[in-house]
């Protein structure tokens, strides 16, 4: 599967490009070629990175800009340039990326439309898969991001299936339909990919937006939600062909629009539910067919005997919006998704928000930028606790769901990006993606909270992204490394018995443990 439209092509005729406001050889525009364009893209738009544009920007003033661009940013990917560039090219690059282009930025219905493309359409393939496999819902799909390349692999052989070349900058969370045939791959400026993993051929690609967070699938396999940094947006697709239904503005009832932190769908509510970066709200966007109204403005007698007529959201797609304290960077459900537990980069702290009252309930102490998007949760004691690993603190905090307390720190080598587990495994494995010794993972049994074991699956090189096969057997994890592997090893007893060279795998997704909603896996 390779891109039919290269991002340049496409930002080159939107005539994007900012007013240049420097001249010379040390001017701001061409150290942002040099130092910046490889991950923020040429036009400022976003790739691996995000956008830097002043709209995106709201969050972060000037003098924390800078201080970014000199000293790095903790739990990205984002360098420091401190001792390569003078505190005076420091402020131009700074003033460069709060100037507006010369053209807003526009990817809107009509031009969403014009980019869809169905090369197989639904129905045109056949229903049979073209390999064999002992178990269609073990299979994995590890991205790997070093040559924009995806690998199908056999999760009962350990062998690789299909590799085919992907969408430069993929988020490395693909989701996958309710059978487990089809998944869906989101790139970073904003393509969205239907692959058939039967026939090993794509489905349909469409351009959601331009700078592009991640997508969610509904559990019934209708739709399709697309959370996008720019342009504001959700986009709602069909997920059948991906047919755009919906572009949703992302703004506050003041009109302060937002980016989109993430969306995920939360099956039992029958809603996809979204945490916006730029405003203190959290957004719940029923898809099921006999979905409750959503009521837009205050309600005082819902029935209808009672003769008043409550502002509905008609739809498709209505927004309940949920007020918060605070912003959200990004969060999780309990396991009855009955409670979101969201954090903010900035913010020091955890919410609760009670998703059926429609408001937070309580605060979690957690100093060290918890990343719950990465959180898991088992039962402990005869309580479920929630686990996530934190950005800046070698640590991982645990929380008992019911009082929302803290009830133990884990003291790790370093701040760590993942955790993983499964229902079947006595262990918790998480990694010190941030620290110095990042190529360690750490083993935690699930029952002393103690870490009863730390592996090094590649001496200096990353080692990141734990996950079980669909009976919680084998464990895959990554070494995070252009020269990198997937490392297989035996859940129970820890060893290592396979590893197969890979080019920067990023994350691994089990179908089975993504489709049935695993306690272990990411959402």
């Amino acid at each position: 599967m390779k891109p039919r439209f290269s991002t340049l092509m496409i930002l080159s005729a939107l005539s994007l490009a900012p007013t240049p406001l420097w001249a010379g050889d040390d001017s701001a525009p061409a150290l942002y070629a040099q130092h910046c364009a490889s991950c923020h893209g040429a036009e400022r738009l976003g790739g691996m990175g995000p956008a830097l544009l002043p709209g995106n920007l709201s969050r972060l003033r000037r003098p924390q800009a800078v201080e970014v661009i000199a000293q790095g940013r903790a739990a990205t990917q984002m360098p420091a340039f401190g001792e390569q560039l003078s505190e005076k090219q420091l402020h131009s690059l700074v003033e460069l990326i709060y100037t507006p282009p010369a053209v807003t930025p526009r990817w809107g219905l009509e031009e969403i439309r014009a980019s869809h493309q169905i090369p197989n359409p639904p129905g045109s393939l056949p229903d049979k898969p073209v390999f064999e496999t002992a178990d269609l819902l073990n299979l994995f799909i590890v991205v790997e991001l070093g040559d924009h390349h995806a690998t199908l692999l056999d999760g009962n052989t350990f062998e690789p299936i299909h590799r085919f070349a992907t969408r430069p900058n993929l988020h490395g969370g693909p989701k996958f339909s309710p059978d487990g045939r089809f998944v869906y791959f989101a790139s970073r400026d904003g393509w969205i990919t239907k692959y058939d993993l039967y026939n090993l051929k794509p489905v349909a690609e469409i351009r959601a937006g331009i700078n592009t967070r991640n997508l969610a699938v509904s559990d019934d396999g209708r739709f399709v939600m697309v959370a996008n940094y720019l342009p504001h947006t959700l986009v709602a697709l069909s997920g059948e062909d991906l047919t755009p239904l919906k572009v949703i503005p992302v703004a506050d009832e003041h009109g302060e629009s937002s980016r989109v932190s993430a969306v995920y769908a939360a099956p039992p509510r029958g809603s996809f539910i979204a945490a916006l970066k730029d405003i203190k709200e959290v957004w719940e966007i029923p898809y099921g067919e006999n979905a409750e109204p959503v009521y837009t403005g205050i309600v005082h007698d819902w029935r209808p005997e009672s003769g008043e007529i409550p502002p509905v959201d008609p739809g498709p797609f209505p927004v309940r919006r949920i007020k918060l304290e605070d912003y959200l960077d990004d969060f999780f459900f309990d396991p009855e998704y009955q409670h979101l537990i969201g954090a903010s980069r900035d913010g020091g702290k955890g919410q609760v928000v009670n998703l059926i009252v429609g408001r937070p309930i309580a605060d979690i102490d957690l100093p060290g930028m918890p990343h719950l998007g990465s959180g898991i949760t088992w039962d402990y004691q005869g309580r479920s606790v929630l686990a996530t690993p934190n950005l800046k603190e070698g640590a991982v905090s645990v929380v008992d769901m019911d009082s929302w307390e803290v009830i133990e720190r884990i003291d790790t080598l370093g701040p760590g990006f993942f955790m993983r587990s499964h229902e079947q495994s006595p262990y918790a494995w998480v990694d010190v993606f941030f620290g110095p010794e990042k190529d360690a993972l750490h083993v935690i049994d699930k029952k002393t909270l103690e870490i009863v074991e730390t592996l090094r699956p590649a001496p200096d090189k990353t080692a990141a992204h734990v996950e079980f096969t669909r009976d919680g057997r084998y464990a895959l994890v990554s070494v995070w490394d252009p020269q990198g592997a997937l490392v297989i090893y035996d859940a129970h007893t820890l060893e290592e018995l396979k590893r197969l060279p890979m080019n920067k795998p990023s994350g691994k997704y089990n179908i089975h443990n993504k489709i049935t909603l695993s306690r272990g896996t990411s959402h």
